[in-house]
């Protein structure tokens, strides 16, 4: 495996290239999309287990990808010796990630399982620097500790609720640690497949385990749902999974694996935002503080010019 990915209109950036325009329009889509998904999953998870949802959302999402590269006459053929290497990205990227993020769902609100999640910039940073020998500038270690900070904010006023709820916080942290080790192991791989490929082939290996275990215990058959159930199902399929993954694949392989990570800072923000919006969650002063220090996280690792003495 190289540590230099090839896609088919990909070229990687290095810590001081300018980062490409369709690199920051597709992490901004994915920030919206994945920020919106945390309140559409917890109403869907309100009517049904997290094996039948992950079920009938993941295998589906990446069936779609498979039919839109098929249709754009993009090769789906995997190059020799990349199927291993696919399996292992799709347990960390989807299985675990997905599963351990839906058990996460059942125990604590929606914003407040977001938060911890994104403690994944963390995880992909330092395993970005140990496993793919990206430099930890002072810029980046700065734009990373602003980053935290904001997520600790969100996170101080709720220490004792989510205390009360340990399940949830050790799955959002098993999610966080699986997507975090996906984002480094996705970057450190030479593909040389397109993109779309790559997130259509790990969405349907990630999906078999699930389904497997959902038909061994009996919770892949999904209940009927309500009409707001429903259309939040049918989003999280089109949007957070099938659309988000192809363009944080996409993402990963356009910038260094940090970068990739801290520019889904804001994510979280929009889940408690969301939360709070459609589900009623509560919102404090700490929401304004944690935008103020991701914000300016973001500014400084995506639209400030590195200096070439980092």
């Amino acid at each position: 495996m190289a540590s230099n990915p090839v896609d088919d209109d990909t070229s990687p950036v290095g810590v001081h290239d300018p980062l490409p325009r369709l690199g920051l329009i597709l992490l901004a889509a994915v920030t919206l999309g994945w920020g919106s998904s945390w309140a559409a999953m917890k109403t869907v998870l309100m009517e049904m287990s997290p094996w039948g949802f992950r079920t009938i959302s993941i295998l589906p999402a990446g069936l779609l990808l498979i039919l839109i590269a098929r249709a754009s006459r993009i090769s789906l053929l995997v190059p020799s010796g990349r199927w291993g290497a696919l399996t292992v990205s799709s347990l960390l990227n989807i299985t675990g990630w997905h599963m351990f993020s839906a058990f996460g769902l059942e125990y604590l609100p929606a914003g407040r399982a977001a938060l911890v999640a994104y403690t994944m910039p963390l995880w992909a940073s330092l395993l970005a620097v140990i496993v793919l020998g990206e430099a930890l500038t002072r810029r980046l270690v700065t734009a990373l500790a602003l980053g935290m900070a904001g997520v600790w904010v969100l996170l101080s006023g709720d220490l004792t609720a989510i205390g009360a709820a340990p399940q949830g916080i050790a799955f959002m942290l098993a999610a966080a640690l699986s997507w975090g080790a996906g984002v480094v192991y996705l970057k450190w791989v030479d593909w040389r497949m397109p993109t779309i490929s790559v997130a259509a082939w790990q969405l349907v290996l990630g999906s078999i385990p699930v389904v497997v275990v959902s038909g061994i215990i009996g919770e892949w058959r999904p209940p009927p749902l309500s009409a707001v159930g429903l259309f939040a199902l049918i989003y999280t399929i089109l949007i957070p999974i099938t659309f988000c993954t192809y363009a944080y694949t996409k993402v990963i392989r356009l910038f260094p694996a940090h970068i990739s990570a801290i520019g889904t800072l804001l994510i979280p923000v929009i889940g408690v935002l969301g939360g709070a919006v459609l589900l009623g969650e509560s919102l404090s002063w700490r929401e304004a503080a944690a935008i103020g220090f991701i914000v300016s996280a973001l500014t400084l690792i995506l639209l400030v010019p590195a200096r070439r003495s980092e």
